[in-house]
């Protein structure tokens, strides 16, 4: 285990006050930015174990998404074109031309969205469990009720305000046995009783989720990815279907496919060292 230190700053990203996990040398020869998912998650949820496992080699910026962590809650509306454009402009406030980006789920938005619209600032792609590369949600109509009826989604994050449901949520997003664990229980819980937790996220969902099916699906656009690119799945996540991982696998050229056995939606926290030598391993390739 590295013992490089993770940092936290904040910083002014279009008016909107943003965390930011750092760690490594600000002059290190390459740039790593981490962009955790959506539901009840941030920077330090997803990406803690990772971040001193890469900071020997790069520089590692991990922030919180606006509406999440420790980032600033507006009032606005959230969708994936405002993350897209976010990310931009975080990097442009970091002074950040160019780096490998990765994206667990809603975070995978962010990193396809701008390895799309800007591939020459994008090194190398890490998609885990990514969305954005499925047509449909799970179970699409109930989704689509869950998100649309008034206060159904409200009543749901009110009933999350308590550990036993926390429980429940991390056993829904992780597989393999004694990966909730009391300490991990206890971050998600504070997570959710921050104010205004649910607002981006449920803003969100009610944006993507349509009748026909979700608004932003880019597996239509994945030939066009030039960068290096790692996929990692869960075998067993069941808010992206390995489906989803293959045909992506298929349509990006030279991509990588890592299957994680008997994972869920979260491989960074059912299996934390294979997930990290995975990583760590591509993006310490040169090409």
């Amino acid at each position: 285990m590295s013992t490089f230190q993770i940092e936290h700053n904040f910083i002014p990203v279009n008016g909107i006050r943003t965390h930011y996990l750092s760690a490594g040398q600000a002059d290190a020869p390459s740039t790593v930015v981490l962009l955790h998912g959506g539901g009840v998650d941030n920077a330090r949820l997803s990406w803690e174990l990772l971040i001193p496992e890469l900071a020997a080699e790069h520089r590692v910026i991990a922030p919180d998404w606006p509406g999440f962590g420790e980032s600033e809650r507006p009032d606005i509306a959230y969708s994936s074109a405002f993350y897209i454009q976010f990310l931009r402009e975080f990097l442009d406030e970091l002074h950040v031309q160019r780096a490998s980006l990765a994206g667990i789920s809603m975070g995978g938005v962010g990193v396809l969205g701008l390895a799309l619209q800007a591939p020459q600032r994008v090194d190398k792609l890490v998609l885990v469990d990514s969305y954005g590369l499925q047509r449909v949600a799970p179970m699409h109509f109930f989704s689509y009720l869950f998100v649309k009826i008034p206060g159904v989604n409200a009543l749901t994050w009110a009933m999350m305000r308590n550990k036993a449901m926390a429980r429940y949520t991390l056993r829904a997003l992780l597989s393999r046995p004694g990966s909730v664990t009391d300490e991990l229980v206890d971050q998600l819980y504070q997570e959710i009783l921050k104010p205004n937790e649910d607002r981006a996220w449920t803003r969100f969902q009610n944006d993507e989720i349509t009748w026909q099916g979700v608004r932003t699906c880019f597996m239509d656009r994945l030939g066009e990815i030039k960068a290096p690119t790692l996929i990692v799945h869960g075998t067993r996540d069941t808010a992206v279907p390995v489906e989803n991982a293959r045909q992506a696998h298929a349509r990006i050229p030279g991509s990588e496919l890592v299957w994680m056995e008997g994972c869920g939606h979260w491989p960074q926290r059912d299996n934390p060292p294979e997930f990290n030598r995975v990583v760590k391993e591509f993006l310490s390739l040169r090409p």
